[in-house]
């Protein structure tokens, strides 16, 4: 079962460590990245890991308005870049091994090297298209 595990640039209510990133020192930056590059070792070599990657805070919105129209880039939209960091997509066993994971991640250091006690949402992949029956 593959789950996609979005970190969060804000925690949530009983989050453990709420100092935004950009205010962390180099060194408490350096130990978060490592300790992710860690669990994704630890994860490809149980053949569980899959793909992460952190995200920039740039990006833009987009969406189709019709045949020869310029595309839409500005509107009424959650601003997802102010919310998803990065990710990470696991392939483990059981939707309890994929919370087990995404506890583990939401442990990475943060500043003070103290737990980020971060809130992750974990979204498993569609296996298969639905269907209708009639």
């Amino acid at each position: 079962m593959k789950y996609l595990l979005l970190k969060h640039y804000r925690g949530g209510l009983g989050m453990v460590n709420d100092v935004p990133m950009d205010r962390w020192t180099p060194d408490e930056v350096g130990a978060h990245v490592q300790f992710m590059e860690d669990l994704a070792a630890r994860l490809e070599a149980s053949g569980e890991f899959v793909d992460a990657q952190a995200l920039s805070p740039e990006g833009s919105w987009v969406r189709y308005d019709g045949p020869g129209r310029p595309p839409v880039t500005d509107g009424p939209f959650a601003e997802t870049k102010d919310l998803i960091a990065g990710w990470m997509a696991i392939d483990v066993d059981s939707h309890e091994r994929a919370l087990e994971v995404a506890a583990e991640l939401s442990s990475a250091p943060g500043s003070g090297g103290e737990p980020l006690g971060e809130w992750l949402e974990v979204r498993p992949f569609l296996s298969q298209p639905p269907t209708v029956t009639e």
